[in-house]
């Protein structure tokens, strides 16, 4: 069965367990919807299917957005980063993005100090 091509993979600079973090950006506001991880096969399979698949850690199984919530997210751009460490994901999200109901998963976690 084909996976991800081959020189997509190689240039992949994965953490000890095999994934990448994923940012997921909505396409057209620039707005930081969520943080997931991503394994070669959810990269291959987001990649070729148009859904957003990600590798749940704690459940330790891939998962595509919405598909139980309705909460889906359509892939419109995949990007790897100058390291090719992240993986930034935009996506036309549907509903909310965050498992809480939240537009997004950094409306409720503002941290506040003072600067130099």
């Amino acid at each position: 069965m084909p996976g991800l091509a081959p020189d997509i993979a190689e240039r992949l600079s994965r953490n000890p367990d095999g994934l990448l973090p994923a940012v997921v950006q909505q396409h057209d506001t620039g707005e930081v919807l969520m943080l997931a991880w991503m394994d070669d096969e959810a990269l291959h399979r987001t990649l070729t299917t148009g859904r957003a698949t990600y590798w749940s850690r704690s459940r330790g199984e891939y998962w595509v957005k919405g598909e139980t919530s309705g909460n889906r997210q359509w892939v419109r751009e995949v990007r790897l980063d100058c390291d090719a460490d992240t993986i930034l994901i935009k996506v036309d999200q549907e509903g909310p993005a965050c498992h809480t109901g939240t537009r997004t998963c950094f409306d409720d976690g503002l941290i506040t100090q003072e600067l130099p």
